[in-house]
């Protein structure tokens, strides 16, 4: 078991069977009904809300465990933001990437004016303790503001036709959308996205650039990853 691994202390369940319900429920497009359904297909018997319980309490602490062993990240950041039906209501999705499309941190807020984005790109700086060499923006005015007042010294190049990789790191977040029927509160999306952005990227290597065999080898080297911060004992 790895040294930062959480304590299953308290559980009924065996960390095996906890991670892999949290794996599936944030690597596919699967409620937690669905995930109870699967795992009954295996002869596990456990409830869709205990499975919620395990995402709400274990998501974070895996979140943070790949977060910590991810490499450092590229000195070219790609903000964008789209917007996302909260219960109902309009709310805006703030993403940031790095050149290689790992995601550094998202943030759902209520605008997208200046106050927002300059609210995102101080959680950022905080969040990598450093400022990039170079800040890739769509024309959103308010970027121009936040950029101003926060990073005059780097450089800012506005483009929407420079800022594909942000705009696709948005793909999957929509396809879970979907899948849930839309989110239900501001807090709860923000946190289940703040796990999602860490799991979902670390299981989807760029399958159109590997081999077959070289994509094997990279998904048997993640899953390892993902055992040891999960606590998960090696196979023998």
């Amino acid at each position: 078991m790895d040294a930062g691994s959480p304590s299953y202390k308290g559980f009924r369940y065996p960390a095996e069977i906890i991670a892999h319900c949290v794996w599936l429920y944030h690597r596919f497009p699967l409620s937690f009904r669905e995930v109870e359904e699967l795992m009954l297909a295996r002869g596990v018997i456990v409830s869709y809300e205990t499975i919620r319980q395990w995402c709400a309490k274990l998501g974070p602490a895996y979140a943070a465990g790949l977060r910590r062993r991810k490499p450092r990240a590229g000195d070219k950041r790609h903000l964008d933001e789209v917007f996302v039906e909260i219960n109902g209501e309009r709310r805006y999705l703030w993403r940031a990437v790095d050149q290689d499309g790992n995601v550094l941190d998202v943030l759902v807020q209520s605008r997208r004016d200046d106050k927002a984005a300059r609210r995102f790109m101080a959680k950022l700086m905080k969040k990598q303790c450093r400022v990039p060499r170079a800040l890739v923006t769509d024309k959103l005015r308010s970027y121009g503001v936040a950029h101003r007042e926060l990073m005059r010294s780097v450089e800012h190049r506005q483009s929407k036709y420079l800022n594909n990789r942000a705009e696709n790191s948005h793909q999957p977040t929509r396809q879970r959308e979907r899948a849930m029927k839309g989110f239900r509160s501001p807090a709860s999306t923000q946190k289940f996205l703040s796990v999602f952005s860490a799991v979902s990227p670390h299981f989807r290597p760029r399958r159109h650039l590997l081999t077959a065999p070289d994509y094997r080898a990279e998904m048997t080297i993640r899953f390892t990853t993902w055992n040891k911060i999960t606590g998960v004992p090696a196979a023998p």
